[in-house]
């Protein structure tokens, strides 16, 4: 299995920065922040965009929300940068040998269990919003 995709942390980082700063948030600005290229911020902020949790200034540069902080929850940014695939956080190995007991019945037999796991994830992430983690930056 893969390990989550660092754009949820990057997305979250990007949201908080926004929500926080007295000033512009400008992609470079927020690349110095996150400490990345300024290329990985554009995507990600395309992203958000996107899903309508972020304005972008162009030509002038900056950025900002397009919601209240204590309207856009983890789970809206988890969504927003697309870091499952097919709805589906876990992922399983292709082509197990059949003729082996195991590699037969595995996916059957984890499927419900990961799909507990994810369920129990993402309503977790609906119950903390931007406002609440922003609140610990200040």
């Amino acid at each position: 299995m893969k390990q989550i995709s660092s754009r949820f942390s990057i997305a979250v980082h990007i949201l908080s920065l926004i929500a926080v700063s007295s000033k512009d948030c400008t992609g470079d600005f927020i690349a110095g922040s996150v400490n990345t290229n300024p290329v990985i911020i554009r995507r990600i902020m395309g992203m958000l965009k996107k899903a309508g949790l972020v304005d972008i200034r162009l030509g002038v540069g900056g950025a900002s929300l397009l919601k209240d902080s204590d309207q856009i929850t983890l789970l809206d940014v988890y969504r927003a940068v697309e870091v499952i695939e097919d709805g589906q956080l876990f992922n399983f190995h292709d082509e197990p040998n059949l003729q082996c007991p195991v590699g037969r019945n595995i996916e059957a037999a984890l499927r419900s269990e990961m799909k507990e796991a994810q369920t129990a994830m993402e309503q977790r992430l609906v119950q903390v919003n931007l406002s609440q983690l922003a609140s610990q930056f200040v």
